[in-house]
């Protein structure tokens, strides 16, 4: 399998795995009346930093307009509340409530539990997730290493 199959082959393994873990992810946001865009911003609220609207916002692909109207939602329903940011005073930090909480590790149980990767040993998911940092945080790739040819430097050899 030459480069290019191989990486068609990964984008396809990484389709399969969205599609399964979306899945997942929509039983338990159903049963709570989420929205799947509202069980993804609880997911992202539980990794314990603070995080604004705006950085919200970027982690769902959405506008700034789109994740206030969806905190608004949450709050309203008790999930989260808005506190003064500690050095910005023009920003809130939005924190999950102790009832966003009891979901939110619902939904990670639920989630978890049934994860494509409890197919794998530990040492396996160790792995995988040192590979997917260093796609995530690796330098973008050029020349031929992203399977382009730098003929510039070529004809000076």
């Amino acid at each position: 399998m030459d480069d290019r199959q191989l990486t068609e082959e990964l984008y396809d393994c990484l389709f399969a795995i969205r599609i399964q873990v979306h899945a997942e992810l929509k039983e338990p946001a159903r049963e709570a009346g989420l929205t799947d865009t509202q069980a993804d911003a609880l997911w992202r609220l539980s990794r314990g930093r603070e995080m604004t609207a705006r950085r919200l916002a970027d982690l769902l692909q959405c506008d700034a307009s789109t994740a206030t109207s969806m905190i608004d939602r949450l709050e309203k329903r008790g999930l989260v509340r808005r506190v003064p940011h500690p050095t910005d005073r023009r920003a809130k930090v939005i924190q999950l409530t102790p009832e966003g909480c009891a979901l939110r590790d619902r939904v990670i149980q639920h989630t978890t539990e049934r994860s494509p990767f409890a197919r794998l040993d530990h040492e396996s998911k160790l792995r995988l997730h040192a590979l997917f940092r260093a796609v995530i945080d690796g330098p973008r790739p050029t020349g031929d290493a992203a399977g382009v040819k730098d003929t510039a430097n070529e004809e000076q050899r």
